[in-house]
């Protein structure tokens, strides 16, 4: 079995939507450590909804949409990193973060951290729109500095080709392709979408890897 973490440059930007595709294409499990909000569909239920493919309990189910370590203190109780440990699964399992890289897991740990503890391969989500190349290439230099290894970058939104070829050549980052917006949201529509928009071959080299190789990122990449 191997690991794959799904990350993002902020919160409500698809990256449920692009882990519910990438479960679904490698025939995988999924899980979520820490789910904040549960007044809508947690992010495991829209996962499940949409690959069809089995999901592991979360390790911490937070009622209030906030930053875990708020969400938790609003429980009156304090997230244990020591609890989140990469659970076993049948074959290749993706795990989902929250929100973007420097989220609080506690006072003291950060999702970052927790990810540079964990040593799986990471795949980063961006958006398309304004911002995008400044927030992406923070989070790739926070990924780089904190020993991740980087798959690449999984682009979501309208296109915008010279923003995208712009992140991926300052980071010197592998570009796995763009997830459109999905007007019409099926499992079916998903799966057609994700054939034709993701590379999967650089995410199935690093799963098949099975230990996580150094970071691909340019000691270049400034903020």
């Amino acid at each position: 079995m191997s690991h794959l973490i799904v990350t993002g440059t902020d919160t409500g930007i698809g990256k449920t939507i692009f882990s519910a595709g990438l479960v679904q294409a490698l025939s995988a499990t999924y899980w979520k450590p820490v789910q904040s909000g549960l007044e809508d569909e947690t992010d495991s239920q829209i996962v499940a909804r949409l690959s069809g493919r089995p999901v592991l309990p979360e390790g911490y189910l937070l009622e209030l949409p906030a930053s875990p370590h708020l969400s938790a203190e609003a429980e009156n109780t304090v997230i244990d990193p020591d609890t989140l440990t990469l659970p076993q699964a049948e074959g290749p399992l993706v795990v989902e973060g929250a929100g973007g890289l420097m989220v609080p897991l506690n006072r003291d740990m950060l999702y970052l951290d927790l990810f540079a503890r964990w040593g799986a391969p990471v795949v980063l989500c961006a958006r398309t729109q304004l911002g995008t190349i400044n927030h992406t290439l923070l989070s790739l230099k926070a990924l780089r500095d904190a020993g991740c290894a980087v798959v690449g970058v999984a682009f979501i939104g309208a296109p915008e080709p010279a923003v995208e070829e712009t992140i991926c050549d300052f980071a010197n980052v592998p570009y796995l392709g763009r997830l459109p917006v999905i007007a019409d949201l099926t499992s079916a529509t998903l799966a057609a979408a994700f054939a034709t928009a993701i590379d999967l071959a650089p995410i199935k080299a690093a799963l098949a890897q099975g230990a996580p190789a150094k970071t691909n990122l340019s000691q270049d990449v400034s903020a």
